[in-house]
């Protein structure tokens, strides 16, 4: 009987040390939970964690809404995006290796959360939130002409109608008017 509760004991253990941890993104409207899947995505949520433990979110803020309606792109996508644009801050942080969705096995679906970036190799501070499927940001996809896609490595547990309160609100064509400000971002 001892031995049958220190098997247990060891499992719970285990599957407390695998699992993912939460970041909370705290902004004047409320706040955004996202579990960032560190053992999907080593390079890309590590960078994540990593910038937040920094505190370099803190003081971006969401300032882009990507909808079919406004977008110039012949390609669709729905996004709410954020981050530092504009901030001292991204001068400090050095783009990371892009981790395809081929690689990681996240797919760009309802709430998922990915690294914005220009060229595969790019991102540094930006990501954004999957409003609707987005299969079009997976390696693959026609978003960008390099088809790459986008390093997706979370998604919103928490706060998911704030997400869309903030994408469908007022906004002059892509620009947030105003950003949302993100507050502080912590791991929880």
């Amino acid at each position: 009987m001892g031995f049958g509760i220190l098997i247990l004991v060891l499992i719970a253990t285990v599957s407390c040390q695998k699992k993912n941890p939460i970041v909370e993104i705290q902004t004047p409207k409320g706040n955004i939970a996202i579990e960032i899947y560190l053992d999907k995505a080593p390079i890309t949520a590590g960078n994540f964690l990593k910038i937040v433990q920094d505190h370099i979110l803190d003081g971006g803020s969401f300032y882009r809404t990507l909808r079919s309606v406004n977008d110039s792109n012949p390609v669709k996508v729905q996004v709410l995006q954020g981050g530092t644009q504009g901030l001292d801050s991204v001068a400090k942080t050095k783009p990371i290796v892009h981790e395809t969705t081929q690689q990681t096995g996240i797919r760009h679906l309802e709430g998922v959360v990915s690294m914005a970036r220009s060229t595969p190799g790019s991102a540094t501070t930006e990501f954004f939130i999957c409003i609707g499927n987005q299969p079009e940001l997976d390696f693959g996809g026609r978003r960008n002409p390099d088809g790459q896609g986008f390093a997706a490595f979370g998604k919103v547990i928490e706060g998911r109608t704030l997400v869309e309160e903030i994408w469908n609100g007022p906004a002059q064509g892509q620009r947030i008017d105003p950003p949302v400000r993100i507050h502080k971002v912590i791991v929880r």
